[in-house]
């Protein structure tokens, strides 16, 4: 038996696995694609090693990609059949239970066994790291933070992963609104690492919630080396870029990202990636920019993934595509099975109840929406608009869902409910030339042309800035 340089043991690896496999950490905290053959590696050394097995569980179900999942839960099933747990180490034993929980579906338990492992052992950076992922899918801001913070602290300051840690850290900060002090910890860690492209995406996360669209522009050009290709994250970082070019109102320089970097003829057709091309496309869409070439391109490619019921927060995302290519009956069509999955599926499994009481209300809301049946899109998005974290993604990446929301109560004339809704949102982001714009939209239907066009000038002026 070995033991990693934290003195964390590793049953049935050898030295040479042992190396490989803290490269294949490096690599998952550096988000590199080589990432998947440096994990298979450590198997080829020592093919019983417990961690690597483990890794490559957790490999199966972090992208969000059912065949994915599939294939990593009847390898792991193999792999136990044939081990005797009970000679394991503690720490080993909660791993592969959370890898199965995991595998199984159940997102929620597997974080909390990884993060009983990670009180027991802060130093082990795949339980942080699958953790962190785990918060994320789950929508859970406060874990996401503080799973990562009550870490910290056990790791020296020259330890060579405290830097990714606190790229981690920074994008938990920021998802439970402490912006500067994301920003600071963010900037801590690219000090340290500037190819960090999850502390890079954690920062550049802080813009968009303060409004700080020029210098998220800034801050992204200034790195493109660092992520711009070659990167797990690379297209994800240029949708954030998307986002600033959006709210600048370069709808040219979006596109052009878009077709470069988003969803073009060379696109792998993973979620992960698609999802961020419909939610991109789906904000032009409330802005009734016609898109109807790519939004084809992009609904023929979630198509051809033949997807089950897996994770609720892609089915959104397939369904914008659908709605957005005017093909409502394969959107409806995905909504039914949904219904029918739910109906008969394993209450442990979490992307039941992430279905049927947040994913299931929202596609059939952005189903509404493209039908112009706007007071219906209404009455299904108010009851879930504060549970939408329910389903995982980011407030970023929602906030598509909640600007559905507001386009919907303004089209069907529901001024009230308008009113207040963009009275929150400007409360809580002043500098956001799409709350302005939407507001002078809201004053025009309240005849009041004086206070629309100056909100007119300040979101011209937002932009511009």
């Amino acid at each position: 038996m070995t033991a990693d340089r934290h003195g964390q043991r590793m049953s049935h690896t050898g030295a040479d696995a042992l190396l490989r496999y803290e490269q294949a950490v490096d690599d998952l905290l550096f988000f590199r694609p080589r990432v998947l053959d440096t994990a298979k590696s450590v198997l080829a050394a020592s093919p019983r090693s417990v961690m690597g097995h483990v890794f490559l569980a957790y490999l199966g179900v972090l992208g969000t990609e059912q065949k994915d999942a599939a294939a990593a839960r009847s390898a792991l099933l193999r792999y136990r059949s044939g081990l005797d747990e009970d000679a394991l180490t503690p720490r080993e034993r909660t791993h592969l239970a959370a890898a199965a929980a995991w595998l199984d579906g159940d997102l929620h338990g597997a974080g909390a066994l990884l993060g009983d492992l990670t009180a027991g052992h802060p130093h082990d950076a795949l339980a942080l790291f699958a953790g962190h992922q785990a918060d994320f899918l789950t929508g859970d801001a406060r874990r996401l933070r503080d799973r990562v913070g009550g870490a910290l602290g056990a790791w020296d300051e020259d330890d060579p992963h405290r830097g990714p840690l606190l790229g981690m850290y920074a994008f938990g900060l920021e998802e439970s609104g402490h912006y500067e002090r994301a920003e600071q910890v963010g900037l801590a860690a690219l000090a340290r690492h500037p190819h960090d492209v999850w502390g890079i995406h954690g920062v550049v996360h802080t813009y968009e919630m303060r409004g700080r669209f020029k210098d998220g522009v800034r801050f992204l050009d200034a790195r493109s080396g660092d992520w711009a290709n070659g990167t797990l994250l690379s297209v994800h970082n240029w949708w954030h870029y998307a986002l600033f070019a959006l709210e600048s109102g370069d709808t040219a320089r979006v596109l052009d990202i878009y077709d470069a970097s988003l969803h073009h003829e060379g696109s792998s057709a993973v979620a992960m990636e698609l999802l961020d091309a419909s939610a991109l496309l789906w904000r032009l869409y409330l802005a009734q920019n016609d898109q109807s070439a790519r939004w084809n391109r992009l609904a023929d490619a979630w198509e051809s993934r033949g997807d089950g019921a897996h994770y609720a927060f892609n089915d959104a995302h397939a369904v914008m595509a659908y709605v957005g290519a005017g093909r409502i009956t394969g959107a409806e069509r995905l909504v039914r099975d949904r219904q029918g999955w739910v109906a008969g599926a394993d209450p442990r499994v979490s992307n039941r109840d992430m279905t049927a009481e947040i994913g299931l209300p929202v596609c059939r809301a952005l189903i509404a929406y493209g039908k112009g049946e706007y007071d219906g899109a209404v009455d299904l998005l108010l009851p879930v608009r504060d549970r939408l974290g329910e389903f995982g993604g980011s407030h970023a990446q929602r906030d598509a869902v909640q600007r559905t929301l507001v386009e919907a109560s303004l089209r069907a004339r529901r001024t009230d409910l308008a009113r207040t809704l963009l009275s929150e949102r400007i409360q809580l982001r002043p500098v956001c030339p799409y709350n302005w714009s939407a507001q002078a939209r809201l004053e025009e239907a309240l005849g009041d042309p004086v206070r629309a066009a100056a909100s007119r000038e300040r979101a011209a002026a937002q932009a511009s800035a």
